[in-house]
């Protein structure tokens, strides 16, 4: 919400895209989303594109979010509407968050997550056929390495967990994105691994990777006092974004 206030503050027009079964309805389909799933985000950007004829388009994701556009960059290559994209505390390799959010006190945002993600399974099976595990099993899946390996990699046509983490991440495909892209992230993330930051040689022109040594995962707060936070991460975002659309205008007239 604070991001879409900072972009309407600087004129532009927003829209969200929520993953499925994210909105607060289940998902109808047997499959949900995955974190390499960059269909539906093709199709968000097709329908804004034959809405909104002319207009040019920046996106943002953040985690897993942008794990996915990242990915989709590197697909596309030139071939894609965005002319800008901000991606923020990206996994970058899906395993190896995994394994971090596995240790630690990181386990505790894991249980919550993957808690949600057992609840939304037993929810959306209760009344239709289609899950993988019996659903008195999902009580046993309190990990994202064996929720993935059991739920999601069979859902989504994946041979196992592993080909599901690696065909998914996003690091693979970094070289081939061509459209100007900011990756914010920070040394200090708590939920991934620092081991799976991209090096510069890694990373194409089109790409700027923002390292930061504090920052945590999409936070980046700052100011002074608790109670008159600064909320950073959004007017960088909104600013990038408004300035990439505004030089790639100024390149197309």
């Amino acid at each position: 919400m604070g991001l879409l206030a900072s972009l309407a503050a600087r004129g532009c027009g927003a829209v969200v895209a929520q993953f499925r079964g994210c909105s607060g309805r289940p998902n109808r389909l047997a499959r949900s989303y995955h974190s390499g799933d960059t269909g539906d985000l093709r199709a968000v950007l097709a329908a804004l594109v034959q809405r909104h004829p002319g207009r040019m388009l920046g996106a943002a994701g953040f985690s897993l979010g942008g794990n996915v556009l990242l990915k989709y960059l590197g697909e596309c290559g030139e071939a894609t509407p965005l002319a800008a994209a901000v991606a923020v505390s990206v996994p970058f390799e899906l395993a190896r968050g995994a394994a971090r959010l596995n240790s630690g006190f990181s386990r505790l945002y894991q249980w919550h997550l993957v808690a949600s993600l057992r609840a939304k399974a037993r929810a959306k099976f209760a009344t239709r056929e289609g899950c993988p595990v019996p659903l008195a099993a999902l009580d046993g899946l309190r990990d994202f390495w064996t929720f993935d390996d059991r739920v999601t990699a069979p859902l989504h046509g994946f041979r196992d967990v592993h080909d599901y983490y690696a065909r998914s991440s996003c690091r693979q495909f970094l070289p081939r994105i061509r459209v100007p892209t900011l990756v914010v992230h920070a040394v200090d993330d708590p939920f991934l691994s620092s081991a799976a930051i991209p090096t510069a040689a890694e990373l194409p022109p089109a790409v700027t990777l923002e390292l930061h040594p504090h920052g945590g995962h999409v936070g980046f707060v700052a100011g002074r006092w608790p109670w008159r936070a600064e909320y950073w991460l959004e007017q960088r975002i909104a600013g990038e974004l408004v300035e990439r659309l505004r030089v790639t205008s100024d390149e197309v007239e």
